[in-house]
């Protein structure tokens, strides 16, 4: 049973209790991040603490540690995990407080912290690739914010268990966005192609660490808008994201991608990804 961290005490996971007044489990009204952590060693750790602060920044709630603590919390629960390699769930909420949509004039923040095993995908899902479907994106405005309310993701990921497939790839107005669980990237003519961030999508980073290693490898790139008719025409469509890593899909809404293989662009970048992952990751 691992140790979490509750509202300022460590304790195994089993005995972590919140409030069922907590406006979390009313509203959800909160926000969250998964740190990736590898041989111990967090990922990124200030990158995504700057996204926590957007969250919070966007449900107007404001941050109740710094920086440094968040480090100190992070690192403790990294250290004490029984895996190397881990992903450190965070959440906070606006506390318990009387049920009221208005906000409560005393805020009492809720913090959870939680480790979790992370694995890699399998190597016959990247040699072989994935299944996707397409659906609408029928999310709110505010993707951007890392809200703990998923409803409207969870269905959509649901539909893509429903078909046997691993994710499913949004659509708003005639573009892609993302993922129900990822970034998306596609490759066409040998450059390699994905939206901007803005406020449709999460900012992923991993999506970072693969423009990043575009462009040092030299790989054609862009980031702009990409039409769904762009998307289904697409070489290569990758998935991106932190148990992800980069993963190609083969099939798309019942039809093969490219050849229906993995492609020549994706073997680059996930080459490079697993090269700077061994280099920087786990510190080889």
């Amino acid at each position: 049973m691992p140790t979490v961290y509750l509202n300022g005490d460590f304790l195994p996971l089993d005995e972590a209790r919140v409030s069922v007044l907590d406006r979390g489990f009313l509203f959800g009204d909160g926000v969250y991040e998964v740190i990736p952590v590898y041989s111990r060693r967090p990922f990124r750790l200030h990158e995504h603490l700057q996204r926590l602060q957007h969250s919070l920044d966007g449900i107007r709630l404001a941050n109740p540690h710094s920086e440094a603590e968040w480090v100190t919390l992070v690192q403790r629960l990294a250290a004490e995990a029984e895996w190397p390699d881990q992903g450190i769930y965070l959440q906070v909420t606006r506390g318990p407080a009387p049920r009221d949509h208005a906000f409560p004039a005393e805020v009492r923040p809720t913090v959870f912290l939680m480790p979790m095993p992370l694995k890699p995908p399998a190597p016959a899902l990247v040699a072989s690739g994935v299944c996707a479907i397409t659906a609408t994106d029928d999310r709110w405005l505010h993707c951007d914010v890392k809200a703990i309310s998923l409803l409207a993701n969870v269905l959509l990921r649901q539909l893509s268990v429903d078909a046997g497939c691993a994710e499913t790839i949004l659509i708003r107005d005639g573009r892609l966005t993302e993922g129900s669980t990822s970034n998306v990237f596609i490759v066409s003519g040998g450059v390699i192609l994905t939206p901007p961030k803005s406020q449709l999508m999460l900012p992923g980073v991993t999506y970072d660490v693969v423009l990043e290693l575009a462009r040092k490898h030299d790989l054609p790139h862009a980031v702009r808008e990409i039409s769904e008719a762009e998307l289904r025409a697409a070489d290569e469509i990758w998935l991106t994201s932190t148990p992800k890593e980069v993963l190609a899909v083969t099939t798309l809404d019942g039809r093969p991608v490219g050849d229906g293989r993995p492609g020549p662009v994706f073997r680059r970048m996930h080459a490079a990804y697993q090269a700077y992952k061994t280099a920087v990751m786990h510190g080889a």
